[in-house]
């Protein structure tokens, strides 16, 4: 079983995974627009391929996926999900298992406003977000919203973006320096239709933070919710935490997975104050808080080629314990930037 791993990236854990699960039955295959991309590193097979906003992208896929005898494709990447969703049928008809969500939902997640709006109408805690600087003043002229306020690309990756504003002039200033920057970013190939609209602004929630991995089939039945409570983070992307099982939580990560019908892992992030759980961000994929819940007991991988294969008693993998922390440390890996 050939699993083609695309926008590969930073992601050298979660190949590392994939391949123990195959236990040499298979081969990992992963491709990114630059040979340098770490991830590259832990593969069977390395493949340069044009950006994703390149035409030939998606043929460049078909071909690897019919050269390679590919069984499943999976993303990592959050930009790449629209795509891979509006090109599913012709990829899988070159013969893989495209693991990528409906592609509806994969507007509604990429899309903070809808986000915002899904959680409201699915009764789910989530911060007060705005589109317009004028509704931002009315809420916080009629003490219904209190500053310090985030200000974030409406369609955002990785914590490209964000700011904090103290007060007025803050809010003002860097809502028109933001939407500056957002023409110069990866972002920019996003959202410019609707400049005016690109900006959410946020109630900053001062809570503890915590990450679910929200698992459905590939039917987008759900399976389970597994919880981690963030220690530490750096550049938006959890560092250091610890394993929780709570039943309010996963209570709520059953509902959001049955009114999602995601396919397979969702990254999820919510804050808990006080008795109040307020979710934030969905994110179709494998994020960067996944190890953590591995190393807590759940092998999503092993998982993951199971249903490929048709299994569905999963529960060797399913050893989730709580109380258990870890922290990720930078490493240092021999690369080849060949161009080939």
């Amino acid at each position: 079983m050939n699993l083609l791993f695309t926008c590969a990236g930073r992601r050298n854990y979660l190949l590392k995974y994939f391949k123990t699960a195959l236990k040499g039955q298979g081969k990992i295959v992963a491709v990114d627009s630059h040979l340098s991309a770490p991830a590259l590193a832990e593969a069977d097979t390395s493949i340069k391929v044009p950006n994703i906003f390149d035409p030939e992208y998606i043929e460049a896929l078909i071909s690897i996926i019919k050269e390679y005898n590919i069984a499943a494709l999976i993303s990592l990447n959050d930009l790449e999900l629209p795509l891979l969703a509006q090109h599913k049928e012709v990829l899988e008809q070159a013969g893989a298992r495209v693991l990528v969500s409906d592609g509806k939902f994969i507007d509604i997640s990429f899309d903070k406003w809808k986000t915002y709006h899904f959680f409201k109408d699915a009764g789910i805690l989530t911060p007060q977000t705005f589109l317009s600087i004028e509704d931002t003043l009315k809420a916080i002229q009629n003490h219904t919203l209190n500053y310090p306020l985030i200000l974030k690309p409406r369609w955002g990756s990785a914590s490209i973006g964000i700011e904090v504003v103290e007060n007025e002039a803050e809010l003002l200033l860097f809502h028109q320096v933001l939407k500056i920057k957002l023409t110069k970013s990866i972002l920019k190939h996003k959202g410019l239709e609707d400049a005016d609209n690109s900006i959410v602004i946020q109630e900053k929630i001062e809570a503890d933070e915590y990450g679910m991995d929200i698992l459905n089939d590939f039917d987008g039945n759900h399976y389970k919710s597994f919880v981690r409570k963030k220690l530490s983070l750096r550049s938006g992307e959890t560092d250091r935490a610890i394993s929780v099982i709570n039943d309010d939580f996963l209570a709520i990560g059953e509902r959001i997975g049955n009114a999602t019908r995601h396919i397979g892992n969702m990254d999820c992030d919510f804050f808990v104050k006080g008795e109040e759980i307020y979710f934030l961000e969905m994110n179709p994929r494998f994020g960067g808080g996944y190890p953590f819940s591995h190393e807590a007991g759940i092998d999503t991988p092993s998982i993951y080629l199971s249903w490929l294969n048709g299994e569905s008693d999963v529960s060797q993998f399913d050893n989730y314990k709580s109380d258990l922390a870890f922290s990720k440390f930078d490493n240092l890996i021999s690369i080849n930037v060949v161009e080939v």
